[in-house]
């Protein structure tokens, strides 16, 4: 697998640990990488984890009640018909005390699929294929609401801003299945920074459409990829805060510099806290200050 730079980020009010530790149960191949308490923060002593589900990193962090997570943002994970074993025993986990949205069938387009919103909030959406793969986990967003028809949009404006990008595929809704239009992507896939996506269009009404309970957070070298994530995606600026912003389709993103991951291996909680309190008065990060506020100056 190409090295990821893209990363789902998972907003929890408590047990992201909890939460992490249930993933590992739920899928082979998974392990917790880090865990780690950022102090003093508006909603207190939060509590940030990362952990890997078949070599694919998220991040998630204990942060308040602020934002709940929904199915406008899913995970696609693939399996081998071979496999059918491991994918029954995943959605049996997942569906214990979730919210079935497509009961686990055979279906047109796969000989067993099934979508499902786990005990914790977060959306998993588990299929056969006869396809060959590398990646397995594909963050599939769909497009409703206020956004439904632009999912062919947000290809082409994600596929321009991001480098190593592609559309792969796209499959339209046939004629009969309304309130979709024939003109709806059904199903399409693309990449960005060599990763898989997923967007699908839906005119069905939904109580919920993007928020920041899921994020996609890139992870950057320096100010100048910060600079220009952030005025190729920014579009609400009321939403820019501590690196986070949300683009015109209403998703939200963070931009962060990979330094970070420098600072919490090496950095004492002292050297932390200093950053933490820094970077929680910026809207869009700045490392010049950043790296003050870890050596103390």
């Amino acid at each position: 697998m190409n090295k990821q730079r893209i990363f789902p980020h998972l907003w929890f009010d408590t047990g992201s640990k909890d939460a992490a530790e249930y993933y590992m149960n739920v899928f082979p191949e998974s392990k917790i990488l880090s865990e780690v308490t950022l102090s003093d923060t508006p909603s207190g002593d939060s509590k940030q984890m990362s952990f890997e589900v078949y070599n694919y990193k998220f991040m998630a962090i204990d942060a308040g009640p602020y934002f709940v997570k929904n199915p406008s943002i899913s995970f696609t994970v693939l399996f081998k018909k071979s496999e059918l074993d491991v994918l029954e025993n995943a959605w049996h986990l997942l569906s214990k005390n979730g919210n079935i949205i497509m009961d686990l069938d055979t279906y047109d387009f796969s000989e067993k699929y099934g979508w499902v919103e786990d005990q914790f909030g977060v959306s998993w959406q588990l299929i056969i294929t006869e396809e060959p793969f590398e990646e397995r986990i594909r963050p599939s967003l769909l497009f409703n609401n206020d956004n439904v028809g632009r999912a062919e949009e947000a290809i082409h404006y994600y596929t321009e801003i991001f480098k190593n990008s592609e559309s792969v595929s796209k499959f339209y809704y046939p004629e009969g299945m309304e309130p979709n239009k024939t003109s709806y992507l059904a199903h399409s896939e693309f990449k960005l920074e060599n990763q898989y996506f997923i967007a699908m269009d839906s005119a069905f009404e939904y109580d919920y459409s993007f928020n920041e309970g899921i994020s996609l957070m890139i992870l950057v070298d320096g100010q100048d990829e910060i600079d220009y994530y952030w005025d190729k995606l920014s579009a609400v600026p009321e939403a820019e805060q501590c690196g986070w912003l949300k683009d015109k389709f209403g998703v939200s993103w963070q931009v962060v510099p990979s330094i970070m991951n420098e600072f919490a291996k090496k950095g004492t909680p002292e050297q932390m806290q200093r950053v933490t309190q820094a970077f929680l008065k910026m809207k869009k990060f700045n490392i010049a200050e950043l790296e003050k506020a870890f050596e103390g100056q």
